[in-house]
């Protein structure tokens, strides 16, 4: 089997983050399986492969090309802001949806229409999500068929499951990802003032000129709001969260969040947003924050600052990008037996 990997997402030195982790350790896993894996070179009309792998949704005519040429098409969307939603608030999008999918092809919608991916969920052969709440995203908005959806949890280096637990002798929480709006950095900062919680942040904007940025930067007192820049290492990643007394995430925008599964590799509790990917995930084994801008949300923190001590990592499974993998090796085969047959 050979196995093409293209991407339909930002480049990523246009913009860093778990989207690309997924990308290159997925590719290295599948590689440790023995499987032949290579990235779609455009420009190379000789390349061959038996199936076509892509992260971000590409359109409907990339996937009938694909088809055409008898090479299925598995595709991979993260839905963030979305599998967060209500079940109420999806079937709203869903309806809405399906409705506008209804409407005749005529200008200037058909102009629109033909720019949009929503018919691509149901064309492609197969949706790779990480969890059931982005299969409930592509069950009730986009109406795709359960055997067109395969659930592949995402893994770790081993540097992580490896890592064992650390000192946890350092004073401070840590949170770790890009300093951005989607990640609420600014909010967690003026929640650890108002709570009185030293937050070591680690990460690097996508513009260390942009206004968002020197916000965040004003906030740094090095007493309560804490930073170091992002580090490519996962060793020294490995030893910031060992030495940390416990971590704290406050997205908007998660579907499954690496950067948390690392810190309980390493031995933290931790506290995350009560959202539907969280309780999917960690259950009663996680500390929760509210919804935004909760007032009760500083008290939460500080309870939970004070509990850490005390406070075991969270008890659910960890796989290696190998494992997660060897999963998804399980879905490529019975798509390509599926294409045959």
């Amino acid at each position: 089997m050979k196995v093409l990997i293209d991407s339909f997402c930002p480049p990523f030195f246009l913009a860093h983050g778990g989207a690309q982790t997924q990308v290159v350790e997925t590719v290295r896993g599948l590689k440790e399986l023995g499987v032949e894996v290579e990235y779609a070179r455009w420009w190379d009309g000789k390349q061959t492969g038996d199936i076509i792998h892509s992260f971000g949704v590409p359109n409907s005519m990339y996937i009938e090309f694909a088809q055409t040429k008898r090479i299925p098409v598995v595709n991979t969307t993260l839905f963030t802001a979305t599998c967060n939603r209500s079940k109420w608030q999806l079937r709203m999008q869903g309806a809405m949806v399906s409705a506008l999918m209804k409407l005749p092809p005529f200008p200037p919608w058909g102009a629109i229409r033909s720019q949009l991916t929503w018919s691509s969920f149901n064309l492609c052969d197969l949706n790779i999500v990480g969890l059931n709440a982005e299969a409930d995203v592509l069950r009730r908005v986009y109406a795709v068929p359960d055997s067109k959806i395969g659930i592949v949890p995402l893994g770790l280096p081993e540097n992580f499951l490896e890592a064992g637990h650390g000192t946890r002798n350092s004073d401070h929480l840590i949170t770790t990802g890009t300093i951005t709006e989607r990640k609420r950095s600014v909010e967690l900062a003026r929640m650890a003032v108002a709570a009185q919680v030293p937050i070591c942040f680690v990460g690097k904007p996508y513009d260390s000129n942009g206004s968002y940025w020197r916000e965040f930067e004003s906030l740094i007192d090095d007493k309560f709001v804490k930073h170091i820049s992002h580090t490519e290492s996962v060793s020294e990643m490995v030893e910031l969260l060992k030495r940390s007394r416990g971590y704290v995430l406050y997205s908007d925008y998660e579907n499954w969040c690496l950067s948390a599964h690392e810190a309980i590799a390493c031995g933290l509790p931790i506290i995350v947003p009560d959202q539907p990917w969280s309780r999917e995930i960690f259950g009663t084994h996680a500390n929760y924050l509210l919804g935004t801008n909760d007032r009760d949300n500083p008290d939460r923190l500080r309870r939970f600052y004070d509990a850490c001590p005390t406070l075991p990592a969270p008890g659910v499974k960890l796989l290696s990008w190998k494992e997660s993998g060897s999963i998804l090796l399980g879905h490529y085969e019975h798509v390509l037996r599926n294409r045959v047959s």
